[in-house]
């Protein structure tokens, strides 16, 4: 099997894609690219089981129901709730609540901070990838899914504060993964990891991916799963980084 993540951004200069080959009780992490372009991505979306995007496959179903609405001159409905309740209702999707609801830990919404850019661009990869592969399931049935590798590492137990602007902690964090993961090769893209934090976040991606092979993240509720097919669903690690490896 060979898993792919991919730390998307608004520009290419700072996507960060990665590759690992996983045998029997070993995984090696054969390929790290920084600036990844979206030709790139898809042609490795081509040739592995499974990829992970850390990136919001879509918008919550109320914000894109009240900017509808204003734009073709509607009132503002506040029928439901007002005030900062029904901004928040706007700004977050269901599996940013169940995210929170899971880690303690609330991505950043789609709707209302500068990862609206980062989803623009993801919209048209996804779109790039389906014609490529086939059509892309955003509630995370697929072989392409939204992953969140912060999250990740705190459901794995490796969080640690300030990886992503800081070296030396993503240097102990490769340490701890190690340890954890004594299975998983890192030697060829070390310096990269504690160089880059992109890097780093397409290695975790590319482990979530593994974990959806596998079936251990945990599923979309029912009631929910129509709505995770327009809006995106993160897919979360149901179980250890260590057991990754089992086949």
């Amino acid at each position: 099997m060979r898993t792919a993540g991919v730390d998307l951004a608004a520009d290419t200069k700072k996507t960060a894609i990665a590759v690992i080959q996983w045998e029997r009780d070993r995984a090696m992490v054969e390929r790290v690219e920084l600036g990844a372009s979206d030709e790139v991505i898809v042609e490795i979306a081509a040739t592995v089981d499974r990829m992970g995007i850390d990136c919001a496959f879509g918008w919550p179903d109320d914000f894109v129901e009240f900017v509808s609405r204003h734009a073709q001159g509607a009132r503002v409905d506040l029928s439901r709730d007002r005030g900062i309740d029904w901004r928040r209702r706007l700004a977050y999707r269901e599996t940013d609540r169940e995210v929170l609801r899971r880690t303690g830990r609330a991505p950043l919404s789609v709707a209302t901070d500068r990862l609206g850019l980062t989803a623009m661009h993801c919209a048209a990869l996804l779109d790039a990838l389906a014609d490529r592969i086939g059509p892309i399931r955003r509630g995370g049935s697929g072989r392409v899914v939204e992953v969140y590798p912060a999250a990740a590492l705190r459901l794995w137990e490796l969080s640690r504060p300030g990886y992503k602007a800081d070296a030396d902690v993503r240097a102990a964090l490769v340490v701890s993964l190690e340890e954890q993961a004594p299975w998983l090769d890192l030697e060829s893209v070390r310096r990269q990891l504690i160089e880059s934090d992109d890097a780093f976040d397409a290695v975790i991606a590319a482990l979530i991916a593994r974990a959806h092979a596998l079936g251990e993240t945990h599923p979309v509720p029912s009631t929910v799963r129509e709505r995770a097919d327009r809006e995106g669903w993160i897919v979360l690690p149901s179980g250890t980084v260590g057991a990754l490896a089992v086949s």
